[in-house]
């Protein structure tokens, strides 16, 4: 019998081997992206104090608010441009993205690509 492994389990074996080689510091927090097939997520996470500092997604309301679908690309990129602007009002510019184990295409990129036009250097 086959038993194949499902993608979700998949992802998560990944993610766990990036987080060998990623690390949020005080200095360089981690922006943490999750992407589920309703909302996209991001975290910007200090590791060192394994605290959040900002966090934004598809859930909030003046994201809600700007766009029609929280399930597309431009809904992540409004994602990435909300976090960019919390982690500036809170003394943040430089981050280690942290991509989640998934596939830098589509919303994961239309995301890191919004952080970094609203000033986030990764």
């Amino acid at each position: 019998m086959v038993n194949k492994v499902s993608r979700a389990d998949i992802r998560e074996k990944k993610h766990r081997r990036m987080r060998h080689h990623l690390a949020g510091t005080s200095e360089r927090p981690r922006l943490a992206v999750f992407r589920s097939n309703n909302h996209m997520y991001a975290q910007i996470i200090d590791d060192s104090v394994g605290k959040t500092l900002v966090s934004a997604s598809t859930l909030d309301a003046d994201i809600k608010g700007q766009v029609e679908y929280t399930d597309t690309v431009e809904a992540a990129a409004c994602v990435g441009t909300v976090v960019a602007k919390r982690a500036l009002e809170a003394g943040i510019k430089e981050v280690v993205f942290d991509r989640g184990g998934y596939i830098y295409k589509g919303k994961v990129q239309a995301l890191a690509d919004a952080a970094r036009e609203a000033g986030l250097e990764f």
